[in-house]
């Protein structure tokens, strides 16, 4: 007799499939006597399945593993990365040999401060990876919400950064080394101003609530005695100190813009409104460490704590080392050998000295070095790189040259050597890149030794808040 239908959706039980998502039937008693009805009642059902399952399972056959992807994407990249230097190289030798340099110091002009942002996207990325990967919550330290940016879209945006900065700057040699100067001139422009459009753009797209978070800092940085002053806020503006060289290069590159003379022979002319002794440099190039000093005072305000008065002095220090090189311009040779330089010698040397003392005392709160001795028995102060003692005495030896080396690319009368000035300054956001493990690990010293600190279940790990939603906004 036919069995009830209580058995035939037994038999599509999910306990009875392997798997691949076929169905196994394997108490149909299909060779028994009298079975053969039930048999073709069954048959249609489970061909039916078999071939609802065996769709999805073709179409991920079809589809690529995710190794093939990422290989597949690295040889691309690769690709485009030697197009890039074979179209820029040929470019270049096409010049004569008496304007090739003084094109090459335009051209760097205009890339280097978005090649140098991509490099600080790049770390700030891998910053986060080490945080996530740490008790550090960082979070919680900058005040975010669960859906914030992790660093794998921090990453990718630093990826799309790399492919759109040099593909310009290729565009931009070849169009002028084959003649096109109307349409090589056009290059840095309109990236100037595809960038200027994507942080202010309105709309839901492109990370908006993380953009606003940025513009919005950046307000409050420029602004600093409106409100009271919060960890992102003089986070970020001691960062954008570190990039006060690529502040100046934007704004000689948007004078060149303005007053037409991107591809022109105004590169001869150090003294014109744009050129290499113009008043702007200094004045741009101060203006973060007049915001951070500000931020200080204002603190002092909120607080009466006589340690801000002391981080704006710090600050102040760096005043005197960026006018006192751009006098070399304005003043007669003598008196700048004789006078001006040895005071500009004086006065960098005393910010170097006090702002690496500010770092390890301060800002890390290593009290002079002696908490590095301490790490081989537990302390508050190991969280994030576990007491690795080398770690620390590397952070400082290479931390204090550095900071020695910073005063380059503050010295106006030193930037006539563009690739030096580059690479000085790309160690500078180095300097930066180790200088944020340990100021945000202070950071969170100081919260869980105040007595919070979110039980370790309660901390959300990068990958969980990857599985657990797609939608990172700020």
């Amino acid at each position: 007799m036919f069995e009830s239908p209580t058995t035939i959706q037994s038999s599509h039980s999910p306990h009875l499939r392997k798997p691949g998502g076929k169905a196994v039937f394997s108490d149909l008693g299909a060779g028994e006597p009298g079975n053969s009805v039930q048999e073709g009642y069954v048959f249609p059902l489970v061909l039916g399945e078999m071939k609802g399952a065996n769709s999805p399972l073709h179409a991920a056959a079809i589809m690529p593993s995710p190794t093939f992807l990422w290989r597949f994407k690295v040889i691309l990249f690769l690709i485009w990365g030697f197009t890039c230097c074979k179209i820029g190289w040929d470019s270049v030798m096409r010049m004569s040999a008496d304007l090739r340099d003084l094109f090459l110091y335009e051209a760097f002009l205009y890339y280097n401060p978005f090649l140098l942002v991509t490099m600080m996207v790049w770390l700030w990325g891998v910053c986060l990876w080490v945080f996530s990967q740490s008790s550090v919550n960082y979070a919680k330290i900058f005040d975010l919400d669960q859906n914030h940016l992790t660093h794998r879209e921090i990453w990718k945006c630093s990826i799309w950064m790399t492919i759109i900065v040099p593909t310009s700057m290729t565009a931009y040699l070849y169009l002028y080394s084959h003649g096109e100067v109307s349409l090589a001139a056009s290059q840095p422009v309109i990236l100037y101003v595809a960038v200027a459009l994507v942080l202010v753009f309105p709309f839901d797209i492109f990370y908006l609530s993380s953009r606003y978070f940025l513009l919005r800092t950046l307000w409050q940085i420029a602004l600093p005695l409106q409100q009271p002053i919060s960890f992102p806020d003089f986070f970020l503006a001691d960062i954008l100190t570190s990039m006060a060289k690529v502040f100046s290069d934007l704004e000689r590159s948007v004078c060149r813009m303005v007053h037409r003379q991107v591809a022109t022979i105004a590169w001869f002319e150090a003294d014109s409104v744009c050129g290499s002794h113009s008043v702007g440099i200094p004045l741009v190039l101060v203006i973060p460490y007049i915001w951070r000093l500000m931020q200080c005072l204002r603190q002092y305000k909120d607080t009466k704590e006589k340690a801000t008065l002391f981080n704006a002095l710090k600050y102040s220090t760096a005043v005197p080392v960026i006018f006192l090189s751009a006098l070399k311009y304005h003043v007669l040779p003598d008196s700048w050998t004789y006078i001006y330089r040895r005071l500009w010698l004086f006065s960098s040397v005393v910010n170097s000295l006090y702002s690496f003392y500010w770092d390890v005392t301060r800002d890390w709160d290593l009290s002079v070095f002696t908490r590095i001795f301490k790490f081989n028995k537990p302390s508050y102060c190991s969280n994030l790189l576990y007491g690795r003692q080398w770690v620390y005495f590397w952070v400082i030896g290479s931390n204090l040259i550095l900071r020695c080396t910073w005063t380059y690319k503050l010295s106006a009368h030193l930037r006539h050597n563009y690739l030096t000035v580059f690479m000085v300054t790309a160690l500078e956001m180095l300097r930066r890149f180790q200088w944020i493990f340990f100021r945000v690990e202070n950071e969170w010293n100081k919260i869980t030794k105040s007595g919070f600190q979110l039980p370790m279940t309660d901390i959300p790990r990068e990958d969980e808040k990857l599985l657990g939603s797609t939608n990172h906004n700020v």
